[in-house]
């Protein structure tokens, strides 16, 4: 279901990161064969092509993401979500079912997030005079059938807010338990409307990525086609 964060991502080319994985970067070169996940290929371009262009990194002026943008979920999938989160943060593992006991629904927002980009005109001018930094028959065959994404863009965060509504009244005793259970290094709070208010963040991760398939025909580059434009690629 379509919500009001993924559709102000998707709007501007952006893909909501799905999973637990979060070593997103900008510049980053992914294999993505057909119909698989796609899978990090090159940490960084640069470590496979070569151009006189230099690449700069700009903010992105037509997204801006804030804590009124959110995704809603049912309950048991957002608490899913949440300790896959959480795993793949490198944050402790959190019992949060058994402290809450039931909700309704779990609703995720992000705070202080950033959004950076690399232009596209530059990065197509940069493939247009590129080579590769050495003979690589394996990166040229999969350059020829465009199985090779490049992350343009990337929204990240310091904190991920998650606001739990549960069937009961949220106590204190309860709040203290789940700060233990974090080693104090996640925020908990509760209302008096049967909400509990999770606040976390190690350092800054990323929260979502632009990026582009990169078009070769037969060792001539044609073209970047965007790809997080609503397929879920990551």
């Amino acid at each position: 279901m379509t919500t009001t964060l993924q559709q102000h991502l998707r709007d501007a080319g952006y893909d909501l990161i799905d999973g637990p994985l979060r070593n997103h970067q900008l510049l980053q070169l992914w294999l993505k064969k057909g119909l698989s996940e796609p899978e990090l290929y090159y940490a960084d371009l640069l470590h496979a092509f070569t151009s006189d262009v230099k690449l700069k990194i700009k903010k992105d002026s037509g997204l801006s993401v804030s804590h009124q943008h959110k995704n809603d979920y049912a309950f048991q999938i957002g608490i899913t979500l949440l300790q896959e989160w959480m795993q793949g943060a490198g944050l402790p593992a959190v019992d949060l079912s058994s402290a809450i006991g039931g909700g309704s629904k779990v609703s995720i927002s992000y705070q202080n997030a950033q959004t950076e980009v690399v232009p596209l005109g530059e990065l197509t001018q940069f493939f247009s005079q590129a080579d590769f930094l050495h003979p690589n028959p394996v990166l040229l065959r999969n350059a020829n059938r465009n199985n090779i994404l490049v992350i343009t863009g990337i929204v990240t965060a310091e904190n991920l807010v998650a606001d739990i509504t549960t069937t009961g009244k949220i106590n204190t005793k309860a709040i203290s338990a789940l700060k233990k259970q974090s080693g104090n290094r996640i925020e908990f709070s509760g209302n008096k409307n049967n909400a509990l208010r999770m606040v976390a963040g190690k350092q800054r991760f990323p929260v979502a990525v632009k990026a582009s398939r990169i078009d070769f025909d037969k060792g001539r580059f044609n073209g970047l086609t965007l790809v997080t434009d609503g397929r879920g690629v990551f």
